[in-house]
């Protein structure tokens, strides 16, 4: 007997329950294949395990918070946005609440409260649930898609939505197993680089361990290229490791480290401690500081800046031994420097595996961005990681792979009835 379905959905995170409960809504016939034993399992660690599930932003802040190809969403956005995820969970009777940045968690502070919902929704929807059984490939005849092959046996749809995620934190499944099905059916994947994650920096103080722990607040960190073109920058908190920088600020600029360090062996950032004043209202208020000017520099200076990183500063400029008195405004502006443009240089960030999220991924020109359909291969769509598109972290991630899933699986059980 044929394994016969309208809508085949290769992937259990969001994208792919999304996708499924929406093929079903429409009334198609769906199986939902998930490789591990249970569903929704990189969702579960989300958002420190209490799950960010969208942002509650207007959709052309979301736009801008995913700045790997973003603009391709409008289309998505359109059809189903942040908004409508949040009415979807309230509609399942899941209380949600606003926190800062617009991030928008359940009220349980569980993950699981997440993926339970998505999980009842599919059973009420009769979606044939399968799991530990892997994809091989996604069957064909040279024109149309006509269903998918697992280590069971062939499976039979007119409608196959690829899921699967990207290569990030591998043990959850996301081994890459969609580009891999892409490719072999003519499309073309964009590289691969790490994203959301923290970063290596060669500067000596590193090896010494001179500020390892220290955590600055609101702080503005940018990412220049070779002719000291701005890149990117970003104002928020930042934390100074063994191996390098990590934090909010250090995350969101690690997309754009990478995209440098293709071509060039370091990739600089800058880092502007007091990004709300000017080099000049700085001078002015270390001025105001000649009060104690009998005092060694370093105990005048007490509370401009955290302890240990004011220490560092005196100390490479040399000046940390004398008084206030017996300080030059040269050495004042080169302290000023370092506190407003201070360069670090950044040589890798930590590899997919412990990133957050996979930047490139199947090429957008080959996609429908209306139906996120394929354009080589009727019958064939994806949605969520697997596409080339990611966001920074705070719901903006999660919110793709929800709205993504919305449509392509809407137009997969239009495709199938056609």
């Amino acid at each position: 007997m044929k394994k016969t379905f309208d809508v085949i959905v290769i992937g259990g995170g969001p994208a792919g329950m999304m996708a499924a409960i929406t093929a079903a809504m429409n009334g198609a016939k769906v199986a939902l294949f998930e490789k591990n034993k249970r569903l929704g399992k990189k969702l579960l660690m989300t958002g420190g395990g209490r799950c960010n599930v969208t942002n509650n932003h207007p959709v052309d802040d979301l736009i801008v918070h995913i700045p790997g190809n973003g603009r391709f969403l409008y289309s998505t956005f359109s059809q189903f946005d942040n908004q409508d995820v949040m009415r979807f969970f309230s509609e399942r009777g899941v209380a949600l609440k606003e926190e800062d940045h617009g991030r928008i968690f359940p009220v349980s502070d569980k993950s699981a409260t997440i993926v339970n919902t998505l999980k009842e929704e599919l059973e009420n929807l009769s979606v044939a649930l399968f799991f530990k059984e892997p994809i091989e490939k996604i069957i064909t005849d040279g024109v149309i898609v006509q269903g998918v092959r697992t280590t069971e046996g062939d499976y039979f749809a007119k409608s196959v939505v690829v899921t699967t995620g990207g290569i990030t934190y591998p043990s959850t499944g996301s081994q890459g197993d969609g580009y891999r099905l892409a490719k072999s059916l003519g499309h073309h994947v964009t590289p691969l680089y790490p994203t959301e994650s923290p970063i290596f920096l060669t500067n000596d103080f590193i090896a010494a361990k001179t500020l390892q722990g220290l955590s600055l607040q609101d702080i503005k960190l940018s990412v220049v290229d070779e002719s000291n073109k701005l890149v990117a920058s970003h104002e928020m908190d930042l934390l100074f490791t063994h191996f390098g920088i990590s934090g909010p600020a250090a995350l969101r600029c690690s997309s754009f480290v990478n995209q440098l360090l293709r071509t060039q062996k370091t990739a600089t950032l800058v880092l502007d401690c007091f990004p709300d004043r000017t080099s000049d209202e700085l001078m002015d208020e270390i001025i105001d500081y000649s009060a104690t000017s009998s005092k060694q520099l370093k105990n005048a200076l007490t509370g401009f800046l955290p302890e240990r990183l004011l220490l560092y500063f005196l100390t490479t400029l040399g000046i940390s031994e004398q008084t206030f008195a017996q300080t030059s405004k040269e050495q004042l502006t080169a302290f000023i420097s370092y506190c407003k443009d201070w360069s670090l240089s950044a040589n890798k960030t930590f590899g997919l595996e412990k990133s957050f999220v996979t930047g490139g991924g199947v090429e957008l020109k080959e996609i429908n961005p209306k139906e996120l359909a394929s354009k080589k291969i009727p019958g064939l769509y994806f949605a969520g990681e697997v596409l080339d598109v990611n966001g920074y972290t705070g719901g903006y991630n999660i919110t793709t792979a929800f709205c993504t899933g919305y449509v392509a699986g809407t137009h997969a059980a239009y495709h199938a009835f056609t």
